[in-house]
């Protein structure tokens, strides 16, 4: 077959000149019967944008179309916030497909950073137009040209927050079990005593948005979570983190971890399996908010063989649904973190749907994922909320999520700050 290249050159001109001028549209005017502005549920309200931030938001019958917007509306949806991820690992998948250890120490960070780059794609796509990641999990500080990529538009994704490699004490984090006439490259950086300060300021160095340590791990002697680091070492990493201008936050899953790491100045306390009321209270009274990732616990117990509404729950799956509950009970913030990595990513929302099934109130899950995580991330003045002057990240939901949480899956529309990205 003969190409005619005038003709084929021609034509993507034509295709590039089309797809810019439709992205070069700088208002919008949004409307459906519903609006989650981040607190409150409105009926019939409207949205209007302008270039990448909300210029109004209100009742429709007090708002007119400005000049030249594009008009959108959605019958029998739901406008919201762009949901905020807050606890996730772009550099995994689901160890049903390949075990942790593998990816670790098989997988090559180059191989591990393009399968993100899809991840970081299903993420936005699914609603979440901000994800904070917990840590690459051996791949160095993958998730930092990740973030750098995104923002420079090389790849589609979400506003990333990234740790980097995380910290954690020597001799606690995998992969163990190898010969230790060899050295194995671990998932995260050890250090100790004096040497955290070192560690922590290289990290930051290196592009950490915040330092996340591992103030517990199971390495007790019968491989129970125990303490990975004393009350005056988490001070002391705090202490250096907060002169940058940085926080840390902990993974932390026995209560004796828990309290230091809330004493020591953490901000988010990540996992939480064995949260009480009296630490949720702790908690609440330092402002630290909990990450619960039950997603997590839920996966991670089918892949190791329970078969979900056949067979009874496992211990771990009882006592998450216990700790929730007196995570909830305790008043404590509690925002949205699922682990996601561990699952699927772009299924960031069956944390939502786990959270409501082990009791949290549906609008209190909605929370979760928009104000509650814009304030423990500090980004409340310019996002979580649909307000004048926020960023614009917004989305549309068909149906309604305050009814039926699961509605949250049905993204008909995804905007980032004010660029779209999905739109059916």
């Amino acid at each position: 077959m003969k190409i005619n290249y005038r003709k084929y050159f021609i034509s993507l001109i034509y295709l590039f000149v089309l797809g810019f001028s439709s992205n070069a549209q700088t208002k919008y005017y949004v409307t459906a019967p519903r609006l989650f502005d981040g607190e409150v549920m409105h009926k019939d309200w409207a949205l209007i944008i302008e270039n990448n931030k909300i210029k109004t938001v209100g009742p429709i019958q007090q708002l007119s179309v400005p000049e030249g917007a594009v008009k959108l509306n959605y019958p029998n949806a739901t406008i919201m916030p762009g949901l905020i991820e807050g606890h996730s690992h772009l550099m995994l998948y689901p160890y049903n497909i390949t075990d942790w250890d593998t990816q670790v120490l098989k997988e090559a960070d180059a191989y591990r950073t393009v399968r993100a780059t899809v991840h970081a794609k299903n993420t936005l796509l699914a609603g979440f137009t901000t994800a904070r990641d917990l840590g690459t999990e051996g791949a160095g500080y993958a998730d930092v040209a990740l973030k750098r990529a995104i923002n420079e538009g090389v790849v589609v994704g979400p506003r990333l927050m990234v740790a980097g490699r995380a910290i954690v004490s020597t001799g606690s984090y995998g992969p163990k079990g190898y010969d230790t006439d060899q050295e194995i490259m671990l998932g995260a950086e050890p250090a100790d005593g004096n040497n955290l300060i070192k560690v922590v300021r290289d990290q930051i160095g290196k592009g950490a948005d915040f330092i996340k340590i591992y103030a517990d791990y199971r390495w007790g002697i019968n491989g129970e979570d125990r303490p990975s680091f004393t009350l005056d070492e988490l001070k002391l990493i705090n202490e250096v983190t907060r002169s940058s201008g940085r926080v840390m936050v902990c993974h932390a899953k026995s209560k004796e971890a828990i309290r230091r790491a809330v004493m020591a100045g953490a901000e988010t306390i990540e996992h939480g399996d064995f949260i009480d009321v009296e630490l949720g209270q702790l908690m609440k009274a330092h402002n630290v908010t909990y990450m619960p990732t039950i997603a997590a616990v839920d996966v991670i117990s089918q892949y190791r063989g329970w078969k979900k509404g056949i067979t009874d729950p496992p211990n771990n799956v009882l006592n998450k649904r216990k700790s929730f509950k007196e995570a909830i009970a305790s008043g404590v913030s509690i925002g949205l973190g699922g682990d996601v990595g561990v699952f699927p990513h772009g299924e960031n929302a069956l944390e939502m749907e786990l959270m409501v099934e082990y009791g949290l109130p549906i609008m209190d899950a909605l929370k979760a994922a928009t104000s509650v995580n814009a304030r423990a991330f500090h980004l409340e003045d310019s996002l979580g909320n649909l307000k004048p002057g926020f960023i614009a990240d917004v989305i549309v939901v068909e149906g309604d999520p305050s009814k039926n949480i699961s509605d949250i899956r049905k993204v008909k529309f995804v905007m980032k700050e004010g660029v779209v990205y999905l739109s059916k």
